[in-house]
This record gives structure tokens, sequence and C-alpha cells, in this order.
């Protein structure tokens, strides 16, 4: 069966669009990658989503954005599909993680334990005549669960191993790590956000420098890293945190990277780059000594994500780690880029036979629950 893969993370460097060949179900399920892309997202579009993250945005702008997304979203499923000449009409499914513009895992004096992603998927079917299946984290989080990390339940399917722990770390604009143990079972499996991934270090990249990213790291390999602000970053009370916990734009996003840039005016801009690298270097590293190396053997960790990318914060995290070898995906013969939105057509698929995708270790929940809405086309 044909299905179409969409995530759009907190990093927003695009809408990653994966068309996979997908047949059997939970441990039986044979995946195919036939094309991936990654379609840009418009700037006028990214400043309203930053600020519907920031809490900066009225109901109205949210209302619209939904569907202004959902068009994008169509777009992007049209493309990928395009690539081998497939009609969208003949694809099983679409499954589209949507936008994450809030996400509070855990209720407070203000606010109940909640989430939401946009994008509607009801623009999705109308555009491709296809069945959508989305809004992944609301069911989990109904059985109290924090709604992430949803990708553990795919990486168990692709990389368990009988004779060793694995560690899949993703680096998108959050870090986040899949545990994987020896001849394990799903029940065996958890999950976390570490902290930052790319985000900080692209806030600082735009800001200093009106480039987007950190291109393979350069600007940081330029630089050195900062005493006082590492001093202050290391202090971050989300990195000793105990799991399960996540975390997002609200607490690592522009916000704290401007608040460090006025009171760190006085520091090289590319000094500031490789401090912000290093943090996301230790913010992963951190959290293994602390939950990870104490009680598993680990040998390796394999990264995915955009950070997968940068070879600079590659080699911090390897210093921060000289005991367990550090590999990224392309390294097991997969795609750093397409592992996210091909984690989502697994999860999909698992919708698809009414069977549960979530990790209740990795999430908190409950208990288990077949995640996601499906919407059916005409």
């Amino acid at each position: 069966m044909l299905a179409v893969g969409l995530m759009s993370g907190t990093s927003l460097d695009g809408i990653d669009a994966v068309l996979c060949d997908i047949s059997g179900s939970s441990l039986d399920t044979k995946i195919k990658q036939l094309a991936f892309i990654t379609m840009d997202i418009p700037d006028d579009t990214k400043q309203k989503i930053k600020k519907c993250c920031a809490n900066e945005a009225d109901v109205a702008t949210v209302c619209s954005l939904n569907f202004e997304l959902g068009e994008l979203f169509a777009k992007a499923v049209q493309q990928v599909c395009a690539m081998q000449n497939v009609n969208t009409k003949d694809l099983g499914f679409v499954a589209s993680h949507g936008q994450t513009i809030y996400h509070i895992p855990r209720s407070n004096d203000k606010y109940v334990a909640s989430t939401l992603q946009i994008g509607e998927g009801a623009v999705i079917a109308q555009r491709c005549h296809c069945m959508v299946i989305n809004n992944f984290r609301v069911k989990d989080m109904a059985a109290k669960g924090e709604g992430a990390p949803l990708v553990p339940f795919s990486e168990y399917i692709l990389y368990r191993n009988e004779n060793q722990a694995i560690a899949l770390q993703n680096i998108g604009g959050i870090g986040n790590v899949t545990l994987i143990p020896a001849a394990s079972t799903i029940d065996d499996v958890f999950a976390f956000d570490t902290g930052p991934g790319n985000m900080m270090i692209d806030e600082a990249m735009q800001l200093l420098f009106n480039l987007k990213y950190d291109d393979n790291g350069s600007m940081a390999a330029k630089g050195k890293i900062n005493p006082e602000m590492k001093k202050e970053l290391i202090s971050h009370p989300y990195i000793t945190m105990q799991p399960p916990k996540t975390t997002g734009r609200e607490m690592f996003g522009a916000f704290l990277v401007k608040d460090l840039l006025e009171r760190y005016k006085d520091v090289a801009p590319e000094d500031i780059v490789a401090t912000l690298t290093w943090f996301t270097a230790y913010s992963i590293a951190e959290n293994y000594r602390l939950f990870i190396l104490p009680y598993h053997d680990l040998k390796e960790v394999v990264l995915g994500g955009g950070g997968a990318h940068n070879e600079t914060l590659r080699k911090m995290l390897q210093d921060e780690l000289p005991n367990v070898k550090v590999l990224t995906q392309e390294d097991k013969g997969y795609s750093s880029d397409a592992k996210e939105a091909i984690a989502f057509v697994i999860l999909g698929n698992e919708t698809l036979h009414q069977q549960f995708s979530n990790v209740p270790k990795a999430t908190g929940a409950k208990q288990k629950v077949i995640l996601g809405n499906v919407i059916y086309p005409d």
C-alpha cells in the first residue's frame, strides 16, 4: 500500500513529505521509502507560527493558520507523489503530524495538560482525495500521557536488536531520545525529550547573521565556548528533570535566545553559536549520563534530524560521550531527514489496523491507545 507521511517540526525548516510502500503491521511491518522532499514554508507563514508558539497570536490567526497550513501540507503530498508519478487518489492514506503551535505536557495552576497541532486534515483529504490520519498526540494525552514523543514505536519496529541496546537521538528543533534495550519488548522501550536541538542555534544564526541555520556547524567551529554563558545554560532545570518529559518552543524558543543575546551582547557572535551548539550536545549527553548509562550498556547512538548534518555538533557530542559510538541514520542505511515523516507512516498504518502505537513508558500514558483521527475521502 502506498502512503505519505508528513512532518513539520519545531525547527520550521520545512514540511517533510515521504512517499512509502508499506505492508503488514506491528512487528510484521515492511516499509520502503520511494521519494522524499522538504518543501519550504513561506516566511510570512513561519512568522505566524512563531507568534502562535509564543502565545502572541489571537484566535482568528490560529483559526486561519490551521487552514493555510492544510493547503501547504496538501501541496507537499502532491509534490512528493508527482516524483513517482503517483496519483494521490491511489494513496492508502496520508499520515500528518501537523504543526505544533502549543504544548502543555503537564497541568499547572493556569492550564490543564493539553496540546495543539494544526494543519487542517480535511483540507488535505479534499485536495488529495484520499484518507487522512492526523492529530496523533491527543489520544495519548487523553490517556494521561504527555502526547510525546510518538516516534519510539516506529523506532522499535525498525531498530530492535536481540544483542545490544541502541539509542536513537533525533535532533530537530528539540532533541529527543529513544532507548531500545537489547532483546526488548515494546514495554521495555522508553523515550523523552533531552532539551534543545537546533532551535536555539537556528534562532541565534537568524538574529546574528541573518542565516537560517549553521551550515555543517561551520560558524560554531570558528567560535569558542563562553564560560559564563555555559555556566548559566548548564543550570537550566529541564536538563535534570526526571523522565517522562517533553518540551518545545515554550521553553527553549526565541524569547530565551533573545534574552541571552541581550545579556551577552559583548560576546563574539561565533562564540555564542559555539556555546549554544555545545549546550545541545551537553544536554543530550547529560541526560544519557543521568537516565540511560547507569542502567544500560550502550555502545552506540544513531542521530537523525537536521542536527545529524552538523559536524561540529556531532564532534561535541562524541567528546561528551567518549565510550559511545556516535553514528547517523545514513550509517544504518536510512535517511536522517526522512526519519520522522516515515515514523508517521508507520503510526498511521497502525491506526488503519486499529492497533495501538503509543509507548506508555515514553509518554507516561496510563494505557496503550490507538492514535490519530481518521478523515475519510468523499
